[in-house]
């Protein structure tokens, strides 16, 4: 439990900082790829225009998603129930909103965070930020299945009991029997 007292701020502190700059930046990414698209690719740059709204709540879902799946994880365990992850899942949408709001407040707090955003206006820069969540989840499934394969190797080799325990033991029954049998016979 202790671990989880000193890393679960760092892990909220983290979880917040990528939902947020998550928010701030998915609308100018998601405009940049569509752009240098309808450069290249016009009709597929067009349709992407047309739907814009969608595709960055797709790409805004992705991170949250990702973000609601392992920070609970990570501080919860595996073992968690539902209404515990939603609780911690809902204090974090909160908190993105809360400080989202007050940074807002400061003079030229929230202007320093958002004058990265040009440096999103580079269609590759902005393509990897919109593919980061897909490949951390792609990343932490094939993570967890070698956990899980790593984890059946290693129980099947530390399996100490002997196969044939059930068989021996079988066998000393019906010897006991025989004896039995035997000893009454010679009485």
């Amino acid at each position: 439990m202790g671990k989880a007292a000193i890393m679960t701020p760092i892990y909220l502190s983290v979880a917040w900082t990528l939902m947020t700059s998550y928010q701030f930046f998915t609308q100018t990414t998601v405009e940049s790829v569509t752009i240098f698209l309808q450069i290249y690719v016009p009709t597929i740059g067009v349709w992407l225009a047309s739907r814009l709204d969608m595709i960055v709540f797709i790409h805004s879902f992705a991170w949250i998603f990702l973000l609601s799946s392992v920070i609970p994880s990570l501080i919860l365990g595996k073992e968690r129930g539902v209404l515990v992850q939603f609780g911690v899942c809902l204090t974090l949408t909160f908190l993105a909103f809360v400080i989202q709001d007050s940074i807002a407040g400061f003079n030229g707090a929230l202007d320093q965070i958002l004058g990265i955003a040009p440096l999103f206006q580079n269609p590759l820069l902005a393509a990897t930020y919109l593919s980061l969540p897909y490949f951390l989840m792609i990343g932490f499934d094939i993570r967890s299945k070698r956990r899980l394969r790593n984890k059946v190797a290693f129980e099947i080799e530390t399996d100490d009991f002997p196969k044939d325990a059930f068989i021996v033991e079988e066998d000393f029954r019906e010897e006991e029997k025989i004896q039995e049998e035997e000893y009454i016979f010679q009485q």
